[in-house]
């Protein structure tokens, strides 16, 4: 919700307003250590809490992860920003190795989630995940560095790479470094 409020440059609320229930995550993007918010009409609040409890949900001396979450929404604008811009610096990257192993609509990129389209006849997207999560010798000894990237198999043809607090800038510039010596070991 927040990521897509802020490249719309619109107030979450206006989004959420065609919702009928709203949850919220502290601990991704927002970088609070566990925690999350649930909003909806009272009724569904109501039902949500019963069945928490039911299930044996719920906290003591809670205050100390909603100081974190609130830390998190207060620096919230900031972060997302960056984790934008570190996924759009990956894309355009990705974009530029021109490769026919993979490649990025740039027009979709509005927030920090880059699908990334994985060509058929080289790799299948766990065959591509897996390559860019493992270390070899080999990439050590041609760039110098041993990185390991964490991508998603999301569809038949498609890997998801999502941004958050924790990515650097200099994460996201190793982790397209870690993808053109992939693609360029696959095509060799």
């Amino acid at each position: 919700l927040l990521n897509a409020a802020l490249a719309q440059d619109a107030e979450p609320a206006r989004i959420a307003q065609h919702c009928h229930s709203v949850s919220l995550c502290f601990s991704k993007g927002l970088g609070a250590p566990a925690g999350a918010v649930l909003a909806g009409d009272r009724e569904f609040v109501a039902e949500a809490w019963r069945v928490r409890k039911m299930r044996g949900g719920g906290m003591r001396q809670a205050g100390v992860l909603a100081a974190a979450a609130r830390v998190g929404l207060e620096l919230a604008e900031g972060t997302l920003r960056g984790d934008h811009r570190n996924a759009r610096r990956f894309a355009e990257g990705l974009q530029a190795l021109n490769s026919p192993v993979c490649s990025v609509n740039l027009a979709a990129v509005e927030t920090n989630i880059v699908m990334v389209s994985v060509a058929g006849g080289w790799l299948s997207p766990p065959e591509l995940c897996e390559r860019l999560r493992a270390v070899s010798e080999e990439e050590l000894a041609e760039t110098g560095q041993a990185v390991s990237v964490l991508l998603c198999p999301w569809s038949t043809r498609t890997v998801r790479a999502v941004w958050h607090r924790d990515v650097s800038a200099r994460d996201t510039e190793l982790a397209k470094t870690k993808l053109e010596f992939v693609a360029r070991k696959c095509q060799e």
